[in-house]
């Protein structure tokens, strides 16, 4: 016998990819029966399926680790489960199992994978929800070349076995860090675009245009647009006006040899010369100029409108995944708002250099830390592992960790690492995005079974929810 079923749906399920998402998702169970949503999740299966078969052929052993855990400051806001039998006390929900995986090290599994559940209290964007999962996987007497050749086998292999478009060779680009901030604007690339960033502020050091001197003044130069009508310019316009720019300057080279644009009048004919040489600046050609005080607002703006035009101009081939890795990450950054330095990324990475890497001065240490990057996106992030305890120790301590706070914070990673570690290094592709990618969806809750909101609501089940007095009084919780 069926169940019976109301007349009146919420939405038409044939249609409901185009419905408003709060209201798909409150129904998702009867989202699910659209065909798109319902292969989205099956195509999911698949490559998990895909993953384990992969890792099983690489001779990683499978591992699971514990959900229920400890807070540690590993850079995101941890979710809180209060203990009913320690009262005050709490467990917390594991941002990642780094931890674990390191104590698999030294528990002697040389080659560890899981996939694996993460929790981060963050608040959602289209390619990050509060519960996502990645392939998380480690290994012993490895270096950073090892992980990065296991990492571009399974993104090669997996991408050429569900997608048909072009995939990049590999080995993959490496590009270090500076590089990309510079050139592209950003950490995550997308290196389809061929736009690059020049900076050119040595031009500009004794400018009479008083916004470019003594700034940083980044330029991206564009063939054959200076025929384009104002009105496309004003666009490009109004669009640095929305990401905080005061506006956009830019200069046009015409056909017959001469300069038309908002700064040109500010430019000496010495500038202009210059400006032809250093940013290759073609006739018809039109350069686009962003400045800022500061270096890292000027390169993030300044790929934000690299961006832009990629899109404007239809630069970018869909049909591509075009893979790079990041590499030679700043160990460390400035927080602006604490006024201290802290971890780029986290903690756990080995130093380049070693123990002669704290010599240097803090903003030039690197970190053998790495990410892999697909049209935009972070897909991984990886890194060898600090397993010296004493160097450790000096990385905590030149952002504020006393060794005390060290061994309360990270008590089991402290002790394990006394009865000695082996040199271990890893990484974790997000298993969310990557499918995201393959099935050409620009929301990661498109893949998922049940996702709450973009708010971190789950209108179906009705979570976050109140809870009674006297499961607050069980757990020794008033609500304030």
């Amino acid at each position: 016998m069926l169940g019976k079923a109301k007349n009146d749906l919420p939405f038409e399920i044939i249609s409901s990819t185009s419905v408003n998402e709060e209201l798909r998702l409150k129904y998702r169970y009867l989202d699910m029966r659209n065909k798109k949503v319902h292969e989205n999740i099956k195509f999911r299966s698949e490559v998990l399926k895909f993953l384990r078969n992969k890792m099983d052929n690489l001779n990683f052993t499978e591992v699971q680790t514990p959900i229920l855990s400890v807070s540690s400051p590993e850079g995101a806001r941890d979710f809180l489960v209060p203990s009913r039998r320690f009262k005050g006390k709490f467990y917390a929900l594991p941002q990642a199992p780094q931890i674990f995986k390191e104590l698999l090290m030294v528990g002697g599994f040389d080659k560890y994978y899981q996939i694996a559940p993460c929790f981060r209290d963050e608040d959602g964007r289209a390619d990050r929800t509060l519960e996502f999962y990645q392939l998380d996987f480690e290994m012993a007497f490895s270096t950073e070349e090892d992980v990065e050749e296991v990492g571009e086998e399974i993104f090669y292999d997996l991408f050429t076995h569900f997608s048909d478009k072009k995939v990049s060779p590999r080995p993959f680009r490496r590009i270090p860090y500076r590089e990309a901030m510079l050139k592209y604007g950003t950490d995550k690339p997308d290196l389809r675009n061929p736009l690059i960033i020049n900076d050119i502020s040595s031009i500009f050091e004794k400018s009479d245009f008083k916004p470019f001197r003594g700034s940083i003044v980044r330029s991206i130069t564009v063939d054959d647009i200076a025929s384009k009508p104002n009105s496309w310019f004003n666009e490009i316009v109004d669009y640095a006006k929305k990401i905080g720019m005061p506006g956009i300057g830019y200069i046009s080279y015409l056909d017959d040899g001469s300069f038309k644009g908002p700064i040109d009048k500010f430019l000496s004919e010495d500038d202009r010369k210059k400006l032809i040489k250093k940013c290759q600046l073609k006739k018809n050609g039109v350069v686009f100029f962003i400045a800022d005080k500061k270096e890292d607002i000027a390169s993030k703006q300044a790929g934000m409108i690299r961006s832009e035009l990629g899109k404007r101009l239809d630069l970018i081939d869909p049909n591509v995944f075009e893979f790079c890795i990041i590499n030679d990450m700043p160990m460390f950054e400035f927080n602006d708002g604490e006024r201290k330095y802290d971890f780029g990324h986290n903690p756990f990475s080995m130093p380049k250099g070693g123990e002669k890497a704290y010599e240097k001065n803090i903003d030039d240490i690197l970190a053998y830390q790495f990410d892999f990057v697909c049209n935009g996106y972070e897909m991984s992030s990886g890194a060898v592992r600090n397993h010296d305890i004493n160097l450790l120790m000096k990385g905590f301590n030149l952002v504020g960790y006393t060794e005390d706070i060290v061994k309360e914070k990270f008590k089991s990673l402290y002790t394990a690492f006394q009865y000695g570690v082996p040199p271990h290094a890893g990484m974790a592709p997000g298993i969310d995005r990557i499918i995201m990618l393959l099935r050409d969806e620009i929301n990661l809750r498109e893949v998922q079974a049940f996702p709450p909101n973009v708010n971190g609501e789950d209108k179906m089940m009705g979570s976050p929810s109140e809870i009674t007095e006297q499961q607050l009084r069980e757990v020794h919780i008033k609500v304030r």
